[in-house]
């Protein structure tokens, strides 16, 4: 498998995953009030991790996908909508993987 695809592969399950926690936290907030308030530093830190570390990185990555498999515009513009849409970023990596590596796992 490609290093390039890998480091894609790994923003994306990060950001994702972040993306999901900070969703959650948005749900918790408008369900339990108290709730929210017990685990506001750690919605804050998530918050954070997401919007200054992990959404930039997932940009780099996304920008190296597209020059190296000499994907789409319109594929790098829906990459980059997927750091603020729940599960699209997981989903976008899901579909890359079957296109570009329709029998499975490379082995290099």
């Amino acid at each position: 498998m490609d290093p390039t695809f890998q480091r894609y592969r790994i923003m994306s399950f990060v950001t994702g995953a972040t993306l999901i926690t900070l969703f959650v936290a948005l749900l918790l907030h408008s369900v339990d009030l108290s709730l929210s308030k017990h685990l506001s530093i750690l919605f804050r830190i998530d918050g954070i991790a997401h919007g200054i570390v992990m959404y930039p990185l997932y940009m780099v990555a996304s920008f190296q996908m597209v020059w190296k498999f000499k994907l789409p515009l319109a594929l790098l513009l829906l990459m980059l909508v997927a750091g603020f849409v729940p599960g699209l970023a997981l989903y976008l990596e899901r579909r890359l993987r079957r296109h570009l590596y329709p029998q499975g796992r490379a082995t290099q």
